[in-house]
This record gives C-alpha cells, structure tokens and sequence, in this order.
C-alpha cells in the first residue's frame, strides 16, 4: 500500500479514532505512511440545535465526503452510528474496526442510576432514542437537549444544573475518562444506536486495491453485526429522525439481533428479537427491520414527515 490520508472532524475524539484506524492500518502493514486531516464539519459548528433540526447523523460527514470525491483525503474515518445508510454516489463503507462498549451509561455527579434520579430531575441527552428510553422508564423526568463534543457535556453537567447526562460509553472511555461514568446501561433494556462503538471506515467505490486491503484488516465476525444492523435501518427506510435502537452480539456461533423503535416520549414501543448465522446477517437485518414494520413501526416513520 502507498501513503494514505485520513481525513476527520476536529474533536478530540474523532482525532483519536482515527489515530486508532491509523495504528491498526500501521500495524498490519509496518511500511504504510499514514496522516490524518482535520477537517470542521457543519454538525461541529452548529451546537445550539438538535441534530434532527440540521440536517441530522449526515451533517456530520458531507464536508469531510466532499475532501474525499475531491480526493484530497483517502480515507474517512467516522463513529459508525454517525454514518446514514445512503452514502454520496461513489463513496462506500470499506470497514468496521475497533470495536468499543456499545452500551450508554449514566454520567452524574450524585445519582449511581436512572432509579436514583429524584422526580422531575434535569437529565441532558442529545438523542432521541435515549429521550424515548429515559422517558419509557421514567416519566417524570426533565429531558433537556445538550450537544457538543464529549468532554464539552462532561463540563456541562457542573456548569448548568443537570442531574445526569446520558452518553456512549465508547467515548468516554476512548478518551480515559471512565471515572465518569456513574453506571453503564444494561443494552438489552436501554438499546444502544445502530453502529454504537464501532468507527467506519469510508472510501472511494473506485479504490479496490485500499479496499483488499481494508478487507484483510477487518474482522469478519464485526462486520457481520453492523452488516445486520445497517441493514435493519436500511429496511425501515434508512436515515429515519425516530428513537431506534439495536444490539447485536453472537451467542456460541449464532448472531443474536434485538431491535426497538419507538415515540421520542417513550409512550409507545416495538421491539424484536431473531438471530441468524453469520452468513446470514443482512437478511437477519433485514427481518428485523420487517418485523418492527409489521408490528407497526411505520406509525412512528410517518411522524417525522
């Protein structure tokens, strides 16, 4: 492999993920030269409104795709669950590495968990899916948008009176700061986003030789799973702005696949379960997505139109 350039947001989380992608494309070929560029994308600048108001998961990605149809970057390097299932003509997911905790946890300074948290307490989240879960257990809690990068939040939570903060424990703990978390949430009751904790790798159609190559570095087992789960959000009509959730693990060699969509104030909710073998995987996703479709999530779908 010739040089490559990485192209990412500018956070300190997005610059370490691909530091991550970086040293594990180092370390399965010694001789690859590889730099990262930092690149400011219209989600980053935008922080005072809610991802599903600008433009959503994809605002965080189209000026960096933009260096990469240029080819002025080879690779992009993304948190999974910020990836919309259509991509820019030309462009696709060459990978999925680095594997972290795909749960949320709980971030608070005096409550240990969502069940300690007093009635109408101020709980900040940016998402709507955790919205919908928080509020599906607990009601009568205050739940306030809060964006930014992830130690921007941490800070909130001293500054502006929230109780709790809920966030990905990926990132956290990709940036040492585990200490953080009060409680991690268990992700059979509070679905993780589809993709939580995983980066992609995103590269030009046209570039097989990087795409061998990625596809030697990959593990098989990892891309099953997201394979699954793009695929359950590709079946329910892709880059959908309504509370959905997944987790999919492998028990003994079968992969296990549980879904839920939902209304952002947690009064209604679908979910199921299925699983499937590896080799089966997209049409696991697939059936997953029909399921919650038959069961009558496309209720929810129409809401955001």
């Amino acid at each position: 492999m010739e040089n490559l350039i990485i192209g990412t947001r500018a956070s300190d989380l997005a610059v370490y993920q691909s530091e991550r992608v970086r040293d594990v494309l180092k370390d399965f070929d010694s001789d690859l030269e590889v730099d990262i560029e930092k690149i400011k994308t219209k989600g980053d600048k935008i922080l005072d409104k809610p991802l599903s108001e600008i433009g959503g998961k994809g605002v965080f990605l189209k000026e960096i795709e933009k260096y990469m149809i240029e080819e002025e970057i080879d690779i992009a390097v993304h948190s999974l669950k910020d990836v919309p299932t259509s991509l820019p003509k030309g462009l696709e997911l060459g990978a999925f590495m680095d594997e972290e905790d795909p749960r949320d946890c709980l971030v608070s300074q005096e409550y240990r968990n969502i069940e300690d948290l007093p009635s109408g307490g101020k709980v900040g989240t940016g998402s709507l899916r955790r919205k919908c879960l928080l509020l599906r257990e607990r009601p009568d809690l205050e739940i306030v948008p809060v964006r930014g990068n992830v130690d921007t939040r941490v800070e909130k939570l001293r500054t502006e009176d929230f109780d709790a903060l809920i966030l990905a424990s990926s990132g956290l703990k990709r940036l040492g700061l585990e200490d953080e978390i009060a409680t991690n949430l268990p992700p059979d009751r509070f679905l993780p986003a589809p993709g939580q904790g995983v980066l992609a790798v995103e590269i030009r159609e046209e570039d097989h030789r990087l795409k061998s190559f990625l596809r030697e570095v990959e593990d098989e087992r990892l891309r099953g799973k997201m394979l699954a789960e793009r695929m359950m959000l590709e079946t329910l009509g892709g880059d959908c702005h309504v509370p959905v959730g997944a987790h999919t693990e492998f028990v003994q060699d079968d992969l296990s696949f549980t879904a839920m969509v939902g209304s952002p104030d947690g009064q209604e909710y679908i979910e199921v379960k299925s699983k499937s073998s590896l080799e089966q995987a997209e049409k696991l996703g697939q059936k997953i997505g029909s399921s919650l479709l038959d069961a009558g999530a496309e209720k929810f779908l129409e809401m955001e139109e």
